[in-house]
């Protein structure tokens, strides 16, 4: 009985961290997806932010996770540059039968 509660308390312990690692995983598997669309990694940010911070954010969101409580927002980096991401570029989260 000890163990299994032992158990228990380490995985909810883990849970935040976990929680992040899965916002910095579809994070990185939308920069890859933006990469191989021919944008340098130099011309973009893409930002983790919460939903009700994501209008303020000055970009386009391209992604949610922790729930869709987090959004990631993609910036263009530059002036003279295109400000619009690829469309598939998004997560696979992000299909247009929300």
């Amino acid at each position: 009985m000890k163990k299994r509660n032992a158990v228990l308390l380490m995985a909810m312990l883990a849970l935040p961290v976990l929680a992040q690692a899965s916002c910095e995983s579809v994070k990185a598997d939308i920069s890859k997806k933006i990469i191989n669309n021919g944008v340098a990694e130099a011309d973009f940010t893409l930002d983790i932010v919460p939903n009700d911070q994501a209008d303020q954010a000055g970009g386009q969101v391209v992604g949610h996770c922790e729930n869709d409580t987090q959004k990631i927002v993609y910036k263009k980096n530059g002036h003279d540059a295109d400000s619009s991401v690829p469309d598939s570029a998004g997560s696979s989260q992000d299909s247009s039968a929300q």
